[in-house]
């Protein structure tokens, strides 16, 4: 995908990867930039930095999300490209409330849900699009230390690959990003397991999404010692569950509180 002239959507805008995105695809030459984050503020400095349009946005809402579609298209034509890239992190074990499923289950997995239901029709109207798809190495792989963030993250990976298999001959790409650890807000408090290979720059990660979109590949990995993880996986899956045992093993020797690692 060629992102000049394009009209590109970006949720989770205001900081950490969105933010990086935003001003990556500026760089670009996209046509039209649209910002929306929680933090609208931080999404119209954002916006502003890039000669774009922000605006608050809850993902958890899909009237929201089907209205930012909507206001979209009505001031600046069809969308290219939506970027949706927010996430949180929040829960760790089985105990956990259902009142904490729920909210991770509706920003890290319902969102791309919404996008999806709101845009492809459109799409799929005059040709084509393309979805980015903000997932994490955790949706390919697993999240030690939380399943709330494993479980959220994998079914987003899910529904990418479900929408790609389901309208590709309708011509939308699809692209699913699955970082492991990156320098945001995210993982402030240090990167625990994630950060295993390193922690990478939010626009270290920008730049890998052009590259990968240019390509239209699937999956866009800036860790690409997670590629080697899933064949490992693959071939031999115990092997592989018994190799993860031992890393929690020692996460939990060192002490140390895993969290997400985008």
């Amino acid at each position: 995908m060629d992102l000049k002239d394009k009209v590109i959507v970006v949720t989770g805008g205001a900081s950490g990867i969105g933010k990086a995105m935003a001003e990556r695809f500026h760089q670009e030459g996209a046509k039209h930039i649209v910002v929306a984050d929680l933090d609208g503020p931080g999404a119209q400095a954002v916006a502003s930095s890039v000669s774009g349009w922000g605006t608050a946005l809850d993902v958890a809402s899909e009237e929201q999300i089907a209205e930012l579609i909507e206001t979209t298209e009505d001031r600046f034509g069809s969308i290219d490209l939506f970027c949706s890239n927010a996430g949180i992190g929040i829960g760790k074990g089985l105990d956990e409330p259902v009142e904490v499923w729920q909210k991770i289950w509706e920003v890290n997995t319902l969102s791309h849900v919404f996008a999806a239901k709101h845009l492809i029709p459109r799409m799929k109207q005059r040709g084509g699009g393309y979805l980015l798809n903000t997932a994490s190495a955790a949706g390919l792989l697993s999240q030690i230390g939380s399943v709330t963030y494993a479980v959220t993250k994998h079914a987003a990976v899910a529904l990418a690959e479900w929408i790609a298999i389901t309208h590709g001959r309708d011509g939308i790409r699809v692209s699913v990003l699955c970082p492991q650890a990156v320098r945001t807000a995210m993982t402030a408090g240090g990167p625990g397991v994630a950060g295993v290979d390193g922690m990478l720059e939010p626009e270290v990660v920008a730049q890998c999404v052009v590259d990968t979109l240019a390509e239209e590949r699937f999956l866009v990995l800036p860790h690409p010692e997670v590629g080697e993880y899933i064949k490992r996986k693959a071939n031999d899956y115990d092997r592989w569950l018994r190799g993860m045992m031992r890393l929690q093993d020692v996460y939990i020797e060192a002490d140390e509180s895993p969290v997400p690692g985008s």
